[in-house]
């Protein structure tokens, strides 16, 4: 049938963090058929800029671009999250620029993308695994800018969307605090699988998968 590409960073390139278990392309080989390939091209820490490396390294028999980045973008900015400030409002506002910094950058990467003339699939940011219930709550909400992002420029392109926040939805499915384990990874996986199956990419029409 075709040849997956996988780009991005550790929830597709996670590896390191589980040990023996499976990673999400080990996943991904075992579960698809014998027509089809796997290409990991993702690379853990990556940003949304590095990707434009790895869709360099995009083959001819590449049939399907899976794009899973913005994790690493949202965690180098942080800092917002204990930024002193005097109102809600300076905080929001620091939040949206940072989050139109990383609109043009995740703009570029699937505009060139987009330009390889093939079929496109984008992630959502899943929510960390944090112990602590008021950090949970508060980077769960700062990362609804970068999510908004994601969406929104998917539904420009008509690309599906893998929404990673249900698919990853319980303690389990982290090997960390933000990293997949090898169930987690078997799930994505899963997903993946589905889409490239059933979705019809030639309408252009965004669709979300989880």
């Amino acid at each position: 049938m075709g040849t997956i590409a996988l780009l991005g960073d550790s929830i597709f390139d996670n590896k390191v963090y589980i040990g023996d278990e499976p990673d999400v392309a080990s996943h991904l080989k075992s579960i698809v058929s014998e027509d089809w390939n796997v290409n990991l091209l993702a690379v853990d820490g990556s940003t949304a800029q590095m990707v434009t490396s790895q869709a360099d390294k995009i083959t001819s028999d590449v049939t399907h671009l899976i794009l899973s980045v913005g994790g690493n973008d949202a965690l180098s900015n942080a800092d917002v999250l204990s930024m002193p400030a005097s109102s809600a409002a300076q905080v929001l506002n620091e939040l949206a620029r940072r989050a139109a910094e990383f609109s043009d950058r995740y703009e570029a990467v699937l505009d060139q993308l987009l330009s390889k003339q093939l079929p496109v699939a984008v992630c959502t940011i899943y929510y960390p695994n944090f112990p602590e219930p008021e950090l949970q709550r508060v980077a769960s909400t700062a990362l609804c800018v970068f999510n908004d992002v994601i969406f929104r420029e998917a539904v420009r392109r008509g690309f599906p969307v893998i929404d990673l926040r249900l698919v990853c939805d319980k303690t389990s499915d982290y090997a960390n605090e933000i990293e997949p384990s090898g169930s987690g990874g078997g799930k994505i996986a899963n997903v993946i699988y589905k889409l490239v199956r059933e979705h019809d990419f030639s309408k252009q029409r965004t669709e979300v998968y989880c």
